[in-house]
């Protein structure tokens, strides 16, 4: 018997997208339907790139057509997410075209402040951008932002109130320290402050972005694996300082995002405290932590290079004042986290060119 398309588009639409809550035949998220003699090749797209979310979709194609076809047809199935033109399908953080984790295996590598000056450096670039302090337990973007003493406002739309972000240097900003006293050490367990950082993406009124940056804890715990499952993730940075101590937990932060339950693409590694140049010997540069360790990590691991920034007073003196260093026009850090800010384009711009599928599966 002939396999119509009527047949299979009947069967694919009692398959439901788990966030959107719509059958996809419906939210037009079947890209392509194919019969060659007793096979069917369909290429279907899901909100959620995270791999647990393409292997259910995988699973619910095949279960479906081969019970409307039956068992002797064969299903290739090939599952991708949302392309960039068709974000606005997505439930969670519809206008945010990309949503970028920055991330570290060790605390004090300086994550916080390459996320803050690659989020001002894109915002000078005339993108849209926001960013969401998820350091739980450190949260320092406010103070790095000078709005430690500002507090998010909230609006009504359609029923129901949404918190609006603060915004300072052309950056919207939510971070959990907005929600705590300056001296009050937030001792959430890990369920609690998961769903905390949730509201942050699902509670509140960030329009459209061309780019979200997460700043996200040191390490890897469950507050990252709750995170990349709730949120949508384009990719992900890893910060690094060359020392072989932070190089061993950066390790470990790349291979988190390539966990098959987690599968969202690294988009670099960002060497920080590079080397020292005193002022008065402007043409010494002195390698206080080890030179190159993070290239050399990248290039062991496979995952692109996205550049340096050394170690600089007037960085850390601009976090402290609330003023990112990529505002000093002219000077070496600025240059630095320019760079930074340009590779990340152009890697994001490469992922969004591949249309690569992330998954394919073929059942007989």
């Amino acid at each position: 018997m002939a396999i119509s398309e009527a047949s299979i588009q009947a069967a694919l639409a009692r398959i439901i997208e788990p966030d959107l809550k719509k059958d996809i035949v419906e939210l037009d998220l079947v890209r392509e339907v194919t019969v060659d003699e007793n096979t069917v090749h369909v290429h279907v797209e899901v909100s959620n790139p995270a791999m647990h979310s393409r292997k259910r979709m995988e699973e619910a194609v095949v279960f479906n057509l081969q019970q409307a076809l039956g068992k002797e047809v064969k299903v290739i199935v090939k599952v991708s997410p949302l392309s960039g033109e068709r974000v606005d399908v997505r439930k969670v953080l519809p206008k945010v075209k990309y949503i970028v984790a920055v991330a570290s295996g060790k605390g004090g590598v300086g994550k916080s402040t390459v996320t803050s000056n690659l989020a001002v450096g894109l915002a000078q670039m005339g993108w849209k951008v926001g960013l969401v302090d998820a350091d739980i337990h450190g949260p320092s973007v406010p103070i790095m932002f000078d709005v430690a003493l500002e507090k998010p406002t909230t609006i009504e739309k359609d029923g129901k109130h949404w918190i609006v972000p603060v915004e300072s240097h052309g950056v919207k900003v939510l971070s959990i320290g907005f929600f705590a006293a300056p001296d009050q050490a937030i001792a959430w367990r890990g369920p609690m402050a998961s769903k905390a950082l949730e509201q942050l993406f699902k509670d509140a009124d960030w329009g459209e972005l061309d780019i979200m940056l997460v700043d996200l804890p040191p390490g890897t715990g469950d507050i990252h694996l709750s995170l990349v499952q709730a949120i949508p993730l384009s990719g992900a940075v890893v910060v690094s300082t060359p020392q072989p101590v932070a190089l061993a937990d950066a390790r470990k932060g790349v291979g988190l995002f390539r966990l098959p339950s987690v599968n969202v693409p690294v988009l670099g590694i960002v060497e920080n405290m590079a080397w020292f140049t005193p002022a008065e010997l402007p043409e010494n540069k002195y390698y206080i932590f080890g030179r190159g360790g993070a290239r050399s990590l990248a290039d062991e691991l496979h995952v692109p290079f996205l550049g340096e920034v050394p170690l600089i007073q007037s960085i850390r003196e601009a976090g402290d004042v609330g003023r990112p260093a990529v505002l000093q026009d002219g000077t070496v850090a600025s240059a630095a986290f320019r760079d930074l800010c340009h590779a990340l384009r152009d890697r994001l711009r490469e992922l969004a060119d591949a249309s690569v599928p992330n998954a394919t599966a073929t059942h007989a």
